[in-house]
């Protein structure tokens, strides 16, 4: 039962706080004190000279002059306690005895901390009276306390500390909500709303209110670059929904039926929307008709620490490169909460984020959120995003993304257990056709992506890390191995980077390419080490191919198949020169190829190859590199001087019903990228016969891949 004596308790601390008076601080002025001379010491007689009826000399006191004050305030300054020597020769300048500085600088320093504690009295004063004037808005609270039942006034006694927390949280959600009816009816000519008194804090959610308020949407490319942080006014509706948001994750992170349902044809999960809209009332508003709901969740053992996880979700630079393949881009607008120090438990930091599908045919997705990270008990970590678009008043985004992230579990031996949420609404009716069943199956942006990703990367990340060297691995230096694993993560990076449809990107469609579309895009590389100088061409095109994908990934990295399909090798043998294994699949590899041909000017260039495959798709991504170069790296030297210009493909599957796993069989779907450098003067313009060149050995490749692997196929 709630009492009255927790208030008296909650007074009594509060008195408990340290005050002192000024009287018996203020000891010494401020402007002037008084210090010894150096006859100050009172003459004593002793002995038989000692007269006990003569009264003893007082002690001789004199004022400094304004000039000696002067010096040693500046000498002060530098220096608060000086040793003998320096006393020394500063009373030697100025006329003063060397025990007369050394009480001007006692009196000095005491003088200073006394002025400290005045102030840090003044402080513990203020925050005295902001305790006792909320202690009083509290009482204030109670004496208005309604009964839940019904409705009239309650006594202190009759509610539990809860029931008064949330009676007090329930009035402050009213008042909050009819701001928002009114900001509602601004803009969308509707009367405020009268709230009755609300039964529970779920009753009516603000997310409603909100998701009523905008109907006009943005184009492309504007969310992200208009989006500036939330206003002081917004930043409590932020915090409401990061902490709304964390209780959500958890509920669907833990919770099966019948929130979750067994889908009919595999072992997926389907979200059952109307028993999460009973579930959840409040939240982010409503689904606009003109948006599709896409949910679900996976979990998996992942070889990472849960610390260093959290570490990688919370920096935005290393979940950028960490989840390269599906993030674009991402940018931390405002830092709401640093969390406590020495972790990341409490932080919350406003984003914006583009996620991806490494062709040009499927839109990227934008969102604007809250990032929010929590510690649920010992090794037990969330972090969960929820979009702020309905906060802005021109514009909303084509996707909103519900609370969605991943719930970690500490586990033995470094490992940790990852369950991942993702449940968005999107506007897909821009996707091509033949990327929407893989769109519609969840590969392309849901859980079982994110997951596989972080497995594939976490076994890449111990591989860098690793001190025993496999037996395959031709390169035994560890100085050698870091430094090629991370030219290749450097590779991979702007390889995903170039090949999606993200706005920062300027795509042109070329003319009468037919089926298979050609698409290139231009940008000058200047004063960027890791790019060889001028204009960059790349160009990009996405298939089907009525093949399973693990069969074209074999095909493609493999280097004694290279020559069926590389106009550039000319028809040359390819020799393997080193190889380093990251993940625990054969597939998952880091190599450097040799190209024997009898082109002279070619003997002198290496490949750098990097291929990896999960469930969910596969990369084979290449760049020429100089020998010279490699050498450098391969000694252990610093690879981000290396230039590289990022070639390959992105092998994903068909979305089919019989496709979900990579190794299965059905169609796959192919993304061939080049990166050409066309002039090597960054002011030069583009030739149309760059282009024509360019668009010529894209779809000769093509014509190659489909003629080999059709034909190895049949």
């Amino acid at each position: 039962m709630f009492q009255h004596n927790m208030f008296d308790s909650h007074n009594f601390l509060l008195d408990m706080t340290r005050k002192t008076p000024e009287n018996e601080l203020d000891l010494i002025r401020d402007d002037e004190f008084e210090t010894k001379s150096g006859t100050d010491i009172m003459e004593g007689a002793s002995g038989d000279d000692q007269d006990p009826n003569k009264r003893p000399k007082k002690k001789q006191y004199h004022r400094h002059t304004q000039h000696q004050i002067q010096e040693l305030e500046s000498f002060f300054k530098e220096c608060p306690h000086p040793d003998d020597k320096q006393r020394k020769d500063l009373g030697k300048r100025l006329g003063l005895e060397p025990l007369q500085v050394k009480f001007w600088f006692q009196n000095k320093r005491t003088q200073m901390k006394s002025q400290h504690e005045r102030h840090e009295n003044t402080q513990l004063r203020n925050e005295n009276d902001k305790l006792r004037a909320e202690n009083i808005r509290y009482k204030e609270a109670l004496t208005t306390a309604t009964c839940p039942n019904c409705g009239g006034p309650a006594a202190i006694g009759e509610m539990s500390f809860d029931e008064q927390h949330l009676r007090i949280e329930n009035v402050r959600l009213r008042e909050e909500i009819d701001r928002i009816s009114g900001i509602a009816a601004k803009y969308v000519g509707k009367p405020m709303l009268n709230y009755p008194q609300l039964p529970s804090l779920g009753g009516n959610n603000i997310g409603h209110q909100l998701g009523e308020m905008f109907t006009t949407t943005t184009t492309g490319g504007d969310l992200l670059r208009s989006i500036s942080g939330p206003s002081d006014a917004d930043k409590p509706i932020v915090i409401e929904l990061a902490v709304s948001a964390m209780e959500e994750l958890i509920r669907l992170a833990q919770t099966d039926e019948p929130l979750w349902i067994n889908s009919d044809n595999n072992d997926n999960v389907l979200l059952n929307e109307e028993e999460y809209a009973r579930t959840f009332p409040r939240g982010i508003g409503p689904k606009s008709l003109a948006l599709k709901s896409e949910a679900s969740r996976e979990s998996a053992l992942v070889i990472i620490n849960y610390i260093n996880l959290v570490e990688i979700l919370m920096d935005v630079n290393q979940w950028t490169n960490f989840f390269t393949g599906i993030v674009s881009k991402a940018t931390i607008l405002e830092v709401l909460s640093t969390g406590v120090a020495g972790n990341y438990n409490g932080a919350l930091q406003v984003m914006t984020a583009e996620f991806q599908v490494p062709s040009p045919l499927v839109p990227t997705r934008e969102n604007y959120f809250v990032r929010y990270c929590k510690q649920h008990g010992d090794g037990t970590w969330a972090v969960v995003d929820v979009s702020l678009e309905n906060l802005r008043s021109t514009s909303v985004s084509r996707c909103r993304r519900r609370p969605s992230g991943c719930v970690i579990q500490e586990l033995p031996n470094g490992y940790s257990k990852v369950t991942w949420i993702e449940h968005v609404e999107v506007d897909d009716r821009a996707v091509n056709n033949i990327y929407r069943p893989l769109v519609d199956s969840g590969l392309a942006f849901g859980a079982k992506r994110w997951v596989a990703t972080l497995e594939r990367q976490c076994e890449r990340l111990a591989s860098v890390m690793a001190s025993n060297i496999p037996t395959g691995d031709v390169i035994t230096s560890p100085e050698g191995r870091k430094s090629m694993l991370k030219l290749a993560e450097r590779m991979v990076m702007s390889f995903c980077a170039g090949v999606g449809a993200s706005t920062a990107h300027t795509w042109t469609t070329l003319s009468g390419s037919g089926a298979d579309d050609v698409r290139v895009m231009t940008r000058k590389s200047i004063d960027d080490p890791g790019r060889p100088p001028g204009i960059v061409l790349s160009a990009a095109t996405s298939f089907w191919m009525p093949v399973p994908t693990k069969r074209v990934f074999d095909f493609l990295r493999d280097e004694n198949s290279r020559n069926e399909w590389d106009i550039l090798s000319n028809g040359g043998l390819v020799q393997e020169m080193a190889h380093i294994a990251n993940g625990r699949d054969s597939g998952n590899s880091v190599s450097l190829l040799r190209v024997n041909s009898g082109n002279s000017s070619q003997n002198n260039m290496l490949i750098l190859q990097e291929s990896c495959l999960d469930s969910t798709g596969s990369y084979v991504i290449y760049a020429p590199v100089d020998i010279a170069a490699m050498n450098v790296v391969l000694s252990g030297g610093d690879p981000d001087y290396v230039a590289l210009l990022p070639s390959g493909f992105a092998i994903l599957p068909d979305g089919s019903s019989n496709a979900e796993n990579s190794n299965a069989a059905g169609g796959s779907l192919l993304t061939v990228a080049f990166q050409i450098l066309v002039d090597s003067v960054p002011t030069a313009k583009l030739s149309l016969g760059s282009v024509a060149t360019v668009n010529s050995l894209i779809k000769c490749t093509v014509e190659r891949i489909k003629a080999s692997i059709t034909c190895e196929n049949a």
